[in-house]
């Protein structure tokens, strides 16, 4: 028997990214919901790999690479665009 947990119907905002560092091509989305306290689900398009984070976890650079499956200098410059996008207001504030 299934038992439904949740089920919340939101406004998001959402932005799509695409950049070139160190001759790596990143594409990814990112999607701020307020369901998740405040982390941004973002998502690489290549991977589709999915991890909720904030301005804090991106600091972590060793963790970002296994969650997104990169090495360390490629985690590094994923790590440096992060932090402008997800410190945005705008990404953040409520409807």
């Amino acid at each position: 028997m299934e038992q439904i947990l949740f089920d919340h119907q939101e406004t998001t905002h959402t932005r799509h990214v695409g950049f070139v560092a160190g001759g790596t091509r990143f594409d990814f989305v990112l999607i701020h919901s307020q369901h998740f306290f405040g982390k941004t689900i973002v998502t690489c398009l290549q991977s589709n790999r999915s991890a909720l984070l904030d301005t804090h976890d991106v600091n972590i650079v060793d963790e970002l690479a296994g969650l997104f499956n990169l090495q360390r200098e490629d985690a590094l410059h994923l790590a440096d665009f992060l932090k402008v996008p997800l410190s945005d207001r705008l990404l953040r504030s409520e409807y």
